[in-house]
C-alpha cells in the first residue's frame, strides 16, 4: 500500500469559512463545558464541506478533544447498515481502547452489531419489537460514557448516502443526547436532496429541533478564489487566470482545483456547464493505461477498495499495480485511506464520473470479478461487510443464480444487526431475483438458513425448500420492525393472495399472515383487527397443535385482553398456554400466561392472577427474555393500580424501569413510566407524576405512551384549574387514540378526564353526553378503574348544578344514566368501594337528600387508602353537610382545615377556592388558631356581606331572571337591578350570573329564607 504522495492541486491555505469555523469552535467550547452540541453542514458537491471538517478536526485535536470520523458509503443503499457509526466506533476503539471497553461493559454482544470487534452479537429474536431501539439506546449511552471525562467530536460525512438504519440512529442520537462533552457534526450534499430523497424528511425533522444548528456553505467569492489559487500555485496568479477560473468554476472550490490541474496539464478550456464530466475525466485520461485501469476498478468497487481486493481484481502484478496506484495518487485522483489498507477517490464526483463512463458490459464484468475474488478469499474485506458487498457485486454482475443466495445471506446479516430497513430492501431484491434464478438454485435454498419470522410448521428443515412465501413473511416482519407498516400490510396481502392459489394451500401459514395483518390494522388505525384474528382462528380450528396455532390463540387472547376482557378472552388465553406447552414453545407460553394473569385480575381472581404474572416476570428474567419481562412489569404495575395498591405499583415500576433501562428497552420504559405516573397521581404525588409524564413526552418512541402522558398532564391540569392546558393535552391524546379502534383502557380515561375538564368549564351538556355514551357502551370486566372516576365526575357536576334552571332539562335522563353505570360497575377492591360510596352520596346531593352521616361513611371508606385528593373532596362535602345540618361546627372546622392543607399541598386551586368560600360563608378561619375562631353567622348570605335586598336579587338571578324581570318582581328600576347584580358578583368574587347562581346553590346561599 502507498503512503503519502505529494499533490499540488489542493491549497495548503484554508480559505474563507471564518463564520462557519467560528460556529464549530463555539459548539466545541459549549460541549467542553458539558452541553452536547449538534450541527448539520450542508452544501453542494465540491463546495468544501470535507475541507471545513478537516480544519475543525485539527483545531479540536489541538484542544485535546478526541475526534472520530465515519463516512456513509453508496453501498449503504444496498444494505450496508450503520457504516459511519461503525467506522467512528472503530476509531474510538483504537484511540481509547480501555475506556471503550469499560463503557461497553455488560453490553458487548449487543454493541457488537455496530462494532463486531467487541464480540459475538448472537442471533436475533424475530418478535423483539425493542431490538432496534435497544441498540440505539445502548449506542447513545456508550457515547455519553465516553464523553463524560473528555470532549468527543463525532463526525458523520455524506449523509446523502446514508442507509435508513443510519438515519434512524442519527435521529435517535440527536433527539436523546442529553449529557456529555460531545459534538456531533454531520455533513450532506445539498444539491442531491431532491423532493423524494430519503434524507429530506429527516432534515425537516431536525430543523424543528432547536438544539441543532444548521450550516449551509456558499460558493467562494472572487476574492476567495484568488486566495485559493495563490495557495495552490504558491505564487500570485495572473488576473486573467483568476477571472477565467472564477467564471468557469462559479466559486466551487473543487472545480477550481480541477480547472487549475487541467490548466497545468495544458488542457484546452471548455464551458464547465457543457462538459463537467469531461473536465472530471480529463486528468484520469492523461494517466498511464494501468493507472486508468486501476481507477476504473476502484470506481466500481465502492467508496473504498481494499488493496488486496484491488490486486485480485486488477490482475496486475504487484509492481505494476503499485506503479499504477502511485501515478493515480500522485495526480490527486486517488487517495490512500489513512486508517486502513485501501484506496478511494479524492472526491466522489470524480468517482461518479469514472463509473458513469464505464460501458454496461464493462461494469458487469468488473462486478463479477469483484464477486469471484471475494468468494475465493473472504478475508479481503471486513467480516461485517462481506455478505452485503458480495450480494451487491453479484447483483450488479447480473447473475441471478449467484445473486439470489448472496442477497439472502446479506439479508440475514442485516437482520442480526437489527438493521431491518436494509433487510427489507435486500428481501425485496431477492423477490425481484426469484423468478430469474434457475429452479435448481431455488430448490437448494433452505428456510432454516434464511427464514426466521414465523414459527415452524412441522416440515423437515433439511429437505423443505425455501419458498417465495417464506421471503414474504420475512419481508413483512422486517417492514413492521423498521416502521414501514404500510409496506408490511401490502406484503401480507400479496402472501395471502398467493396462499389462495391451489398450489400454495397452507392454512397454518395463512393463519400466521392473518395474525400479522390484525396487528398491522390496529397499529395503522384502520380498525381493531378482529376480522383478521377471527379468520386466523378459523384456519387453525381442528388442526393438530402447533406453534402457529399457539401464536394465533395468544394473539386472540391479547386482542380480547385489551378490547373485550371476559370469558372468551380468558378461554383463549388458557388454550394458548395449553397449546404452547404441548409444542414446547415456551416464549409463546409465557406471553400467553402473562395475558391470562392480566385477564384473571380483571375478572376478579385477583391474587391468582397476580401470582401468575409474577411467575412470568421471574421466569422471563431468568431466561433472558427481557422484552417479555418488561411487559410483565408493565402489566403488573397496571394491575396493582387497578386494585388501589398504588404504592406497590410505584415500587414495582421503579424496578421495571431499572430493568428496561439496563437492557435498552426504550419503548417498554415508556409504558412503565406512563403507569408509574398514574400511580403517583393516585398517591397525591402530583409534582412527581407531572415530572414523570413530561419525561415520558420527551423520551417515548411510540405514540400510545405519549398519549398517556398527555392524559396525565391533562388530569393534573384540570385538578389545578388550568383548563386551557388541560384542553391542549386532551387534544393531543385524542389525536393519537383516534376513533377506529376504541380500546377501553384508552377511551374511558380520556372520557373521564374530558368530562372533568367540561365540568370545570361549566359545560354540563358535554359531561352528560360523555357519561351517556359510556353507559350505552358498557364497562367490560376490569374497566371499573376507569368507569368509577368518570361516573363520579358526572354525578358531582349534576349535584353542583342542582337548582339551576339551565340544568333542569335532561337532568332526569342524566341521573338515570349515572344509575345505569353504577349498576354495571364492579367494586372489587376498597378503592372502588370508596368510589361507589362517594358516587351514592353525590347522587343523593344531586337529588337534595344528602346527609352528614352518609358523607361520614364515604370519608371513612377513603381514609385508609392513601389517596389524599379524593379523601379531601369527601371531607369537603362532609364539612358542608355538617354546617348545613348545624350543631357540629368544631368537627366541620377541623375537616375544612385538613382539606385546605391538602389542596394547598397538591396545588388543587379549585378545591382550595371552594374550601375558602365555604369557610368564609361559615366564618371559619382556616388558620389553626383557636383564638381566631369567629362566631357562626346568622345566615349563610351574611358571610359574604349580602344585604337583604341583594339576597332577594340573588334568588331571582339563580332562577334565571333578567334585570328587567327582577325589576318588575321587586318593583325597582332595571338600572337599580343591574347595580344590585353587579354588587352581588363583586361580593361573591365571580364573573357572571351563571357562575353566581352555581356558587349560590353550592354554598346553600339560597337556603336562607327571603
Amino acid at each position: 500500500m502507498l503512503g503519502a504522495v505529494e499533490t499540488r492541486s489542493v491549497s495548503p491555505v484554508f480559505v474563507g469559512r471564518a463564520g462557519e469555523l467560528t460556529a464549530l469552535a463555539e459548539a466545541l467550547s459549549r460541549a467542553t463545558a458539558g452541553e452536547p452540541q449538534a450541527l448539520l453542514v450542508g452544501g453542494e458537491a465540491g463546495v468544501g464541506k470535507t475541507r471545513l471538517v478537516e480544519e475543525f478536526r485539527d483545531a479540536a485535536c489541538a484542544t485535546g478533544a478526541v475526534v472520530a470520523l465515519g463516512g456513509c458509503v453508496e453501498l449503504g443503499a444496498d444494505g450496508l447498515p450503520f457504516a459511519p457509526f461503525s467506522a467512528a466506533l472503530r476509531t474510538l476503539r483504537r484511540l481509547l481502547p480501555e475506556e471503550l471497553t469499560a463503557a461497553a461493559d455488560g453490553h458487548e454482544g449487543e454493541l457488537a452489531r455496530l462494532l463486531p470487534e467487541l464480540g459475538d452479537p448472537g442471533g436475533s429474536d424475530a418478535g423483539d419489537e425493542d431490538a432496534t431501539a435497544r441498540l440505539f439506546e445502548l449506542t447513545v449511552r456508550l457515547l455519553e460514557r465516553l464523553a463524560a471525562d473528555r470532549t468527543l467530536v463525532l463526525v458523520l460525512e455524506d449523509l446523502h448516502w446514508a442507509d435508513t438504519s443510519t438515519r434512524h440512529l442519527l435521529t435517535y442520537l440527536l433527539r436523546t443526547l442529553r449529557r456529555g462533552r460531545i459534538v456531533v457534526v454531520a455533513t450532506y450534499r445539498a444539491d442531491d436532496i431532491h423532493r423524494r430523497h430519503p434524507l429530506r424528511p429527516l432534515l425537516a425533522e431536525l430543523d424543528r429541533m432547536r438544539t441543532i444548528r444548521r450550516i449551509e456553505l456558499a460558493r467562494f467569492t472572487r476574492t476567495e478564489v484568488h486566495r485559493q489559487l495563490t495557495g495552490i500555485l504558491a505564487a500570485e496568479p495572473a488576473p486573467g487566470l483568476v477571472d477565467e477560473i472564477f467564471d468557469r468554476s462559479d466559486g466551487n472550490a473543487f472545480f477550481v482545483e480541477e480547472l487549475v490541474a487541467s490548466h497545468t496539464c495544458g488542457v484546452a478550456a471548455a464551458p464547465l456547464s457543457d462538459s463537467l464530466r469531461d473536465l472530471l475525466l480529463v486528468r484520469v485520461e492523461t494517466l498511464p493505461e494501468d493507472a486508468q485501469r486501476a481507477a476504473r476498478i476502484v470506481a466500481e468497487g465502492g467508496s473504498t477498495v481494499e488493496h488486496g481486493l484491488l490486486a485480485a481484481v486488477s490482475g496486475l502484478s504487484e509492481d505494476d499495480l503499485i506503479e499504477a496506484l502511485r501515478a493515480a495518487v500522485g495526480a490527486n485522483i486517488l487517495l490512500a485511506v489513512p486508517d486502513g489498507d485501501g484506496y478511494r477517490f479524492r472526491h466522489s464526483l470524480v468517482r461518479e464520473a469514472v463509473s458513469d463512463d464505464l460501458l454496461p458490459g464493462e461494469r458487469s464484468r468488473l462486478n463479477r470479478r469483484y464477486a469471484q475474488a471475494l468468494e475465493a478469499d473472504p478475508g479481503l474485506v471486513r467480516p461485517e461487510e462481506r455478505a452485503t458487498r458480495l450480494a451487491t457485486y453479484w447483483y450488479h454482475a447480473h447473475d441471478p443464480a449467484k445473486a439470489l443466495p448472496a442477497v439472502l445471506d446479506a439479508s440475514v446479516a442485516t437482520r442480526k444487526r437489527h438493521a431491518y430497513a436494509e433487510q427489507l430492501r435486500l428481501l425485496e431484491r431477492a423477490m425481484e431475483l426469484w423468478d430469474e434464478a434457475p429452479a435448481e438454485v431455488r430448490a437448494g435454498l433452505r428456510p432454516l438458513d434464511y427464514a426466521d419470522s414465523y414459527p415452524p410448521c412441522g416440515c423437515d428443515p433439511e429437505t423443505t425448500p425455501l419458498r417465495q412465501l417464506d421471503l414474504l413473511a420475512e419481508a413483512a416482519v422486517a417492514a413492521r420492525l423498521c416502521g414501514e407498516r404500510e409496506r408490511a400490510l401490502k406484503i401480507g396481502k400479496m402472501a395471502l393472495r398467493l396462499l389462495d392459489a391451489d398450489d400454495e394451500h397452507d392454512p397454518l401459514r395463512a393463519a400466521w399472515f392473518w395474525t400479522e395483518q390484525s396487528r398491522l390494522q390496529s397499529n395503522l388505525g384502520r380498525g381493531d383487527g378482529w376480522a383478521e384474528i377471527s379468520r386466523a382462528q378459523e384456519l387453525v380450528k381442528g388442526l393438530p397443535p402447533s406453534a402457529v396455532h399457539a401464536t394465533v390463540l395468544a394473539g386472540a387472547a391479547g386482542w380480547g385482553m385489551l378490547r373485550k376482557p371476559g370469558p372468551d378472552s380468558l378461554a383463549a388465553a388458557e388454550r394458548a398456554v395449553e397449546y404452547a406447552r404441548l409444542v414446547k414453545a415456551e416464549a409463546t407460553e409465557l406471553n400467553a400466561r402473562l395475558t391470562l394473569g392480566t385477564i384473571m385480575v380483571a375478572a376478579g381472581d385477583r391474587e391468582a392472577g397476580l401470582a401468575e404474572m409474577h411467575a412470568v416476570r421471574e421466569r422471563t428474567t431468568a431466561l433472558g427474555q427481557f422484552h417479555e419481562a418488561a411487559r410483565a412489569h408493565i402489566n403488573l404495575v397496571s394491575a396493582l393500580e387497578s386494585l388501589g395498591r398504588s404504592a406497590e405499583a410505584v415500587e414495582l415500576a421503579d424496578s421495571g424501569i431499572a430493568l428496561a433501562l439496563a437492557r435498552g428497552l426504550v419503548e417498554s420504559t415508556g409504558w412503565i413510566r406512563g403507569n408509574r405516573a398514574e400511580s403517583l397521581h393516585s398517591l397525591g404525588r402530583w409534582d412527581e407524576s407531572r415530572a414523570e409524564a413530561e419525561r415520558l413526552l420527551s423520551s417515548a418512541t411510540s405514540t400510545k405512551p405519549r398519549a398517556s402522558a398527555h392524559l396525565r398532564l391533562a388530569q393534573i391540569a384540570v385538578a389545578r384549574g388550568e383548563t386551557a392546558t388541560a384542553a391542549r393535552h386532551l387534544d393531543e391524546a385524542r389525536a393519537v387514540y383516534g376513533t377506529r379502534d376504541p380500546i377501553p383502557q384508552y377511551t374511558l380515561p380520556l372520557a373521564g378526564i374530558d368530562a372533568a375538564a367540561a365540568a370545570a368549564e361549566g359545560r354540563l351538556a358535554d359531561v352528560r353526553t360523555l357519561v351517556a355514551s359510556a353507559a350505552e357502551a358498557g364497562f367490560p370486566p376490569g374497566t371499573h378503574r376507569y368507569g368509577w372516576p368518570l361516573v363520579l365526575t358526572a354525578v358531582t357536576a349534576e349535584a353542583d348544578s342542582r337548582g339551576l334552571p339551565a340544568a333542569e332539562e335532561g337532568r332526569a335522563e342524566a341521573l338515570a344514566a349515572v344509575r345505569r353505570c353504577v349498576r354495571a360497575l364492579a367494586a372489587p377492591a376498597p378503592v372502588w368501594a370508596a368510589h361507589a360510596s362517594q358516587v351514592a352520596e353525590e347522587l343523593a346531593r344531586a337529588e337534595g337528600r344528602e346527609t352528614a352521616a352518609r358523607w361520614a361513611e364515604a370519608v371513612e371508606a377513603w381514609t385508609p387508602l392513601d389517596q389524599p385528593y379524593p379523601l379531601a373532596r369527601a371531607r369537603h362535602r362532609l364539612a358542608d353537610a355538617l354546617l348545613t345540618e348545624g350543631g357540629r361546627r368544631e368537627e366541620a372546622t377541623a375537616l375544612l382545615r385538613q382539606v385546605h392543607a391538602t389542596a394547598v399541598a397538591l396545588g388543587a386551586r379549585p378545591l382550595r377556592e371552594d374550601v375558602e368560600l365555604l369557610a368564609a360563608r361559615a366564618r371559619i378561619p382556616l388558620a389553626a388558631d383557636p383564638a381566631a375562631d369567629a362566631p357562626e353567622p346568622e345566615s349563610e348570605a351574611d358571610a359574604f356581606g349580602l344585604t337583604p335586598r341583594e339576597q332577594d336579587v340573588l334568588h331571582l338571578v339563580a332562577a334565571g331572571r333578567t334585570n328587567r324581570q327582577i325589576a318588575e318582581e321587586l318593583f325597582i328600576s332595571p338600572k337599580t337591578a343591574s347595580v344590585h347584580v353587579s354588587n352581588i358578583l363583586a361580593k361573591l368574587g365571580v364573573s357572571g350570573r351563571g357562575e353566581a347562581a352555581a356558587l349560590a346553590h353550592r354554598l346553600h346561599l339560597l337556603d336562607t329564607p327571603r
